[in-house]
């Protein structure tokens, strides 16, 4: 079998990932067995809805295949990120009812491919992260579009820190629709495959509901104050000189966290998030995370990154440069430029 499994039951198209070894993390070559099913649905007649689901019970997709973009040169990932986020952006605006179920771990590309869904289902099980400042890269996939829409400061706190979401706080940041249980899985299958073939959006709506529970309180509710207040400013240095003013032990340990995250990528990803709240539409998001990407690739601290969380596995990586006051704000801004043809003409 392949790494996509393609097929139709009743009414609905079929799309699951299928490298549950490797947590289901999205190559190139997925990519492109996602755009030919998406084809291949739309003009189908018979289906009326389309579902993307992971196969195995660790997770939906850990994100896209880094080991291969670090071993690729920037050719290589212009084309994998090229494609990637023009299938983001088309499962946006797809024709008909798509719905993606976040089980377990979402992350990065996962939620390229589940965050901009008409229909965006998470469970008991789900977390759902950004955490690619982690690895000295930049919440992308279209993130710097859906973080700034979230409550309050929300968005910056997940956008920079690279912290997790259960369920309730997937819904709460407008990541996720609803919360259906993972034993009642198998019956969103069947009532979507059930589906009249002039089915609607508010049709698969109303079969989600049925299903959907409450996911309770979310971890974050109770840190909003906190968040909304430090992560309010536009300067790194002046989230964490409020974070430590704040003194809280939440406080603290998100100022710890932020600390061992690759401080160029922090600038980047802040400067990423406040460009996302004005923009027109997720794809002039995209389109900026493509160009910065192939900079933080190029000239970062991305492939250092990669190698201390994925090659040599050593959990230690040496940013380049190691603290904040020693980014080059210009360099910065360099990365914001265009550096390559357009994703979107």
């Amino acid at each position: 079998m392949g790494d996509v499994l393609i097929e139709s039951t009743g009414r609905l198209g079929r799309i699951r990932l299928n490298r549950p070894r490797a947590l289901n993390a999205l190559t190139h070559g997925m990519v492109g067995e996602i755009d030919a099913a998406l084809d291949r649905f739309a003009v189908d007649p018979g289906i009326a809805a389309v579902l993307l689901t992971g196969e195995g019970e660790r997770g939906l997709c850990a994100g896209g295949d880094i080991r291969s973009l670090y071993e690729g040169d920037l050719a290589f990932a212009d084309g994998f990120w090229r494609d990637e986020y023009r299938l983001d952006s088309r499962i946006a605006a797809y024709e008909k009812p798509f719905v993606a179920v976040m089980d377990g771990l979402t992350m990065g590309g996962g939620v390229g491919l589940s965050g901009h869904a008409r229909h965006r289902i998470v469970t008991e099980r789900s977390r759902v992260a950004m955490p690619e400042t982690g690895i000295g890269y930049l919440p992308d996939v279209g993130a710097t579009w859906l973080l700034p829409r979230a409550p309050g400061e929300t968005g910056t706190y997940l956008g920079l820190t690279g912290a997790p979401m259960d369920a309730a706080d997937a819904i709460d940041a407008g990541f996720a629709d609803a919360m259906v249980p993972v034993d009642a899985l198998p019956r969103l299958v069947a009532a979507l495959a059930e589906l009249p073939e002039e089915a609607d959006a508010e049709d698969v709506a109303v079969a989600i509901r049925a299903l959907a529970r409450d996911p309770g309180p979310g971890t974050l509710r109770a840190h909003r104050a906190v968040i909304d207040r430090c992560f309010a400013f536009d300067m790194m240095d002046e989230i964490l000189a409020a974070l430590e003013a704040d003194g809280s032990d939440f406080a603290m340990e998100t100022c710890a966290t932020l600390l061992e995250k690759s401080p160029a990528s922090l600038v980047l990803t802040l400067c990423l998030l406040r460009r996302g709240r004005t923009a027109r539409s997720l794809e002039d998001c995209l389109e900026r995370e493509f160009h910065a990407s192939l900079a933080v690739l190029a000239e970062g601290d991305f492939r250092e990154g990669v190698r201390a969380a994925v090659i040599d596995k050593d959990r230690n990586p040496r940013w380049n440069p190691a603290t904040l006051e020693a980014v080059d704000p210009a360099k910065i801004a360099g990365w914001l430029e265009p550096r390559a043809a357009p994703v979107f003409p």
